[in-house]
C-alpha cells in the first residue's frame, strides 16, 4: 500500500487551515459538501427506491392530467407484489408504442444538466418511453367485458370502477382473457382514449404485460402543487374478487 508523503499531508493541512480562516472559501466548501451529499443520496434513492415520471398523454384522465409528475415506488414488483387497482409505470413490452424515432444526440452540456436534474427527480427525460396504466387483472385472473349491466367481471364478480373518467364505459371493445403467470392486464382510466391491453391482442405478448417490464407503482402526484394527491388503488373495488 502506498503511503501518503508527509509533505503532502502538511500541504493539505495548510490549505485546510487557510480555508477555515477564509469565511467565503469555507462557505463554498460547505455548499459543495451539502450539494454533493444530496446528489449522492438522490442517486441512491432513484436507483433503488423512487423514480419520477411525467404523464405525456390523456389515457389516465381524470386520475392523472397531462404533464403531471408522479413518483414511482420501485420496490414494486420485485419486493412488493403488484395488486389489482395499482397505477403502474412499465416499459413497452413490445409494440405498444409503435416504432419510436431514434433519439437525437444532445450536446454534452445538455446531457449533463438533464442527468443532474433527473437525479433530483425534477425532470424525467425518458417518460415518453414508458406507459402508465392501472392493473385490472393479475396472474390467473379471468377478466371479461362486458356483463349485461355493462361492467367488467373478474373471476365471475362484477366490479364498479369509480376511477373511470366521467362518462367512460368500462370498454366499448369486448374481450375475454385469462391472464398468464407473471403477467398483468393493464387499462387506462380514460377508457375511450387509452391504447391499453385491449388493443394489443395481435402482438406476441397478446396484450399482457409481464412482470419484468414493470418499473414500479405510482403512489403520488408530485407536481404541479394544485394536483398533489396520493394515488389510490381502490382496494374496496376488488375486495370481493376471489383469487384463481
Amino acid at each position: 500500500m502506498t503511503k501518503e508523503r508527509p509533505e503532502a499531508k502538511t500541504a493539505l493541512g495548510r490549505f485546510l487551515r487557510r480555508s477555515q480562516k477564509n469565511v467565503f472559501v469555507a462557505f463554498f466548501i460547505d455548499v459543495l459538501s451539502v450539494v454533493g451529499a444530496a446528489l449522492i443520496l438522490s442517486l441512491l434513492i432513484k436507483t433503488f427506491l423512487l423514480r419520477s415520471f411525467f404523464i405525456p398523454s390523456g389515457s389516465m384522465l381524470e386520475t392523472l392530467q397531462i404533464n403531471d409528475r408522479i413518483f414511482v415506488n420501485e420496490l414494486v414488483p420485485n419486493v412488493i407484489a403488484p395488486e389489482r387497482g395499482d397505477v403502474v409505470v412499465f416499459r413497452d413490452p413490445g409494440g405498444w408504442l409503435g416504432s419510436l424515432e431514434p433519439a437525437k444526440a444532445k450536446p454534452i452540456v445538455e446531457q449533463g444538466v438533464e442527468f443532474f436534474l433527473s437525479a433530483f427527480g425534477l425532470i424525467a427525460p425518458d417518460s415518453s418511453q414508458h406507459l402508465v396504466k392501472r392493473i385490472v387483472g393479475k396472474p390467473g385472473d379471468h377478466v371479461v367485458c362486458c356483463s349485461l349491466s355493462e361492467k367488467l367481471t373478474i373471476n365471475g364478480v362484477e366490479i364498479t370502477e369509480p376511477y373511470l373518467s366521467p362518462g367512460s364505459k368500462p370498454s366499448t371493445k369486448q374481450f375475454d382473457v385469462i391472464i398468464p403467470a407473471d403477467s398483468y392486464w393493464m387499462m387506462g382510466d380514460n377508457r375511450g382514449n387509452s391504447e391499453d391491453s385491449r388493443f394489443h391482442g395481435d402482438l406476441p405478448n397478446k396484450g399482457f404485460v409481464n412482470k419484468k417490464f414493470i418499473v414500479g407503482r405510482a403512489f403520488v402526484v408530485s407536481w404541479p402543487q394544485t394536483h398533489w394527491k396520493w394515488l389510490d388503488n381502490y382496494p374496496d373495488v376488488f375486495k370481493s374478487v376471489p383469487n384463481n
